[in-house]
């Protein structure tokens, strides 16, 4: 990279922004990885991300180190090693349900904005462009930030790709522009992670932290879901898989959920204990175990893990919804390895890489090989709840590229443990199977749900919102339940099923659950349930459970599938279960109920609040019979 370098003629800018970058310290265009990556640590070893305040004072944001397979960054702040929910705001006057920035913080963004040049042209700055979501469908986009925030910029650069524009034979004219400040965090925000949208004809992403989850991931993702808003398309929160099971038969599934739903687990291999059994359970209350022996588990061909694109380009007329992903690597969350053999394959991956990985919340000193396992601690003897290690999509074994079909959509929710003396929401069975109403409907509430790792703290549920996406997303709520809707009644070749992890009833599962299920339906491919295999489940939003599976000659009792069942439980804790869960969804839909929210939409939240039964909602909307 070369310092106050030429900007290529081809990089079709405002006079504001040109101004900013040719006015700095200096600036430098990256055209590789391998150039973000040798701006991470400029000694060659380690360095410390620091900002001097206004008062003189400097603060220390991270420490950054070469290992021997990537680069591993850890904050000197336990709160910045995960993503604060609410750190999104909004400084201009289009339509948005989000907290409008002067709202919040009582004086204008445009102040703020341009204290936030002024400090950037004080800079060292690196500068890369990319594109988001796909070649050609999610527009150009490029990205500001202090040269010593390397490491950062090697996060995004890694997750969304980076162009050399000089030489890709068009002209880059970006609709999307980030920008990394980071101490503003300390001087305006009392040391909170704050996100700027500013939507004009540049959609503005104002970084005013250095954690890259709020902004590098989210931030772009909040860019691609206003575009989708402007454009009638979608980008959905989701990992989704091919499953090619022994007997090569094939099944994608598109799995949902709020953060710590399952999404990056739905594209792992089971978890197996060292006999080779896999823990179905673990009664909390009897510490009673129950395993399944399935020697041989479907084959995966990993789709993408967070950040499914849903363009109209890409569909066909197959009845399935048909997506690609939207991310050039994976954000992927390790908390649940924490020895070595856990998930052999990823271990191998991250220990000897082909291309450069970042580390983060990984104890890992310089010259080391940073082992996914060894987590730092945000205090002694409390290891961080979100290690994360950003993973290019091109290392994945068997990884599929281009557009994936989806047969089975499911979502998957967090869940605490159910018992007579605490009874609660962690009623679902091991799978529920719903019709598309109700499978809409689980989409605009999205419970954030039990013990997330992934967030700073809220305990008890709370709603993720619409789609799960709802947090990245800059507009407003019924705009997106109609979006999500249409997907719904436009692609009626689908199964929607329902899936907990963490618990099921008094039972500690762990991810077990989805693991199940998926290789139970991908073997059983497009069969149609038999007559007594499904009964309506006693919660109504839980629509059927099953009553009985076998994997591979392996059954799975029944209690894990109607949780009153369980001696543990019962029908009356289950029932004050379903009281929450109902009570929470009759809350969380109201606010939907607005005057341009679709008709069909409008009516199956008035069969929810009314106390409809699973026959109302098969009614309103046909879809695939399981």
């Amino acid at each position: 990279m070369n310092p106050n370098q030429t900007f290529p003629t081809n990089l079709i800018l405002s006079d504001e922004i040109r101004n900013l970058l040719e006015s700095s310290a200096s600036t430098s265009i990256a055209s590789s990885i391998e150039e973000l990556e040798s701006l991470a640590t400029p000694n060659g070893d380690s360095t410390t991300v620091r900002y001097e305040l206004p008062d003189g004072a400097w603060i220390d944001e991270v420490d950054v180190v070469k290992v021997k397979n990537g680069t591993s960054a850890n904050y000197r702040e336990a709160y910045m090693r995960r993503r604060d929910p609410d750190c999104m705001v909004v400084a201009d006057d289009r339509p948005s349900d989000k907290p409008r920035f002067k709202d919040r913080f009582d004086f204008d963004f445009e102040t703020l904005r341009g204290e936030t040049f002024d400090w950037l042209r004080k800079q060292d700055l690196a500068v890369f462009g990319f594109e988001m979501g796909q070649p050609g469908l999610g527009g150009d986009a490029i990205a500001i930030a202090p040269a010593n925030a390397g490491f950062f910029a090697l996060g995004l650069g890694l997750l969304q790709g980076i162009l050399d524009i000089q030489n890709m034979g068009r002209d880059f004219e970006p609709t999307t522009i980030i920008y990394v400040a980071p101490p503003f965090r300390q001087t305006h925000f009392d040391g909170k992670q704050v996100v700027v949208h500013h939507r004009g004809e540049i959609h503005e992403i104002f970084s005013y932290n250095l954690y890259p989850g709020p902004s590098a991931k989210k931030g772009v993702y909040g860019a691609l879901i206003e575009l989708g808003e402007a454009e009638g398309w979608i980008t959905a929160h989701c990992s989704a898989v091919r499953v090619v099971t022994p007997y090569d038969n094939e099944t994608v599934f598109m799995h949902e959920g709020a953060s710590g739903g399952g999404k990056s687990e739905m594209l792992q291999q089971p978890h197996r204990q060292p006999d080779g059994r896999l823990l179905l359970g673990r009664n909390t209350v009897t510490d009673d175990k129950r395993y399944l022996e399935i020697p041989r588990t479907c084959d995966l061909h990993p789709v993408c893990d967070d950040m499914g694109l849903c363009h109209p380009a890409i569909q066909k007329d197959s009845g399935k919804l048909a997506l690609t992903d939207a991310e050039n690597a994976w954000f992927v969350r390790v908390d649940h390895i924490n020895r070595y053999g856990t998930d052999p394959d990823l271990e191998k991956i991250t220990i000897h890489p082909t291309a450069p990985l970042l580390f983060l919340n990984i104890n890992a000193p310089k010259d080391s090989t940073a082992l996914i396992w060894e987590h730092i601690e945000d205090t002694p003897g409390k290891t961080c709840p979100n290690p994360r290690v950003v993973l290019p999509r091109q290392m994945i074994p068997n990884i599929h590229d281009g557009v994936a079909e989806v047969d089975i959509r499911s979502f998957g929710v967090r869940t605490p443990p159910c018992t007579r003396e605490a009874p609660n929401y962690g009623i679902l069975g091991l799978v529920h199977i719903l019709p598309p109403a109700l499978a809409w409907l689980w989409r605009l509430v999205a419970p954030r749900g039990h013990a997330n790792p992934s967030i700073v703290g809220r305990e008890g549920m709370s709603s993720e919102g619409v789609g799960s996406y709802w947090p990245f997303s800059t507009g407003r709520k019924v705009a997106q339940a109609n979006l999500l809707l249409k997907q719904f009644t436009s692609f009626p070749e689908t199964i929607y099923v329902l899936i907990p992890n963490q618990h099921v009833g008094a039972w500690e599962t762990g991810f077990m659950p989805q693991w199940i299920v998926r290789d139970y339906f991908a073997r059983r491919g497009h069969a149609k349930f038999h007559a007594g295999l499904l009964a309506p489940s006693r919660c109504p939003l839980l629509g059927f459970a099953m009553n009985q599976m076998r994997v591979e000659g392996a059954v799975v009792p029944p209690f894990f599938f109607k949780v009153e069942l369980q001696p543990e439980v019962g029908p009356e804790a289950f029932d004050a279960g379903a009281a929450i869960l109902t009570d929470f969804f009759h809350t969380q839909l109201k606010k939907f109920r607005q005057s341009d929210l679709d008709p069909l939409g409008r009516q199956i939240i008035d069969c929810c609040l009314d106390g409809g039964a699973i026959e109302d909602y098969q009614q309103i909307i046909g879809g695939e019979d399981a």
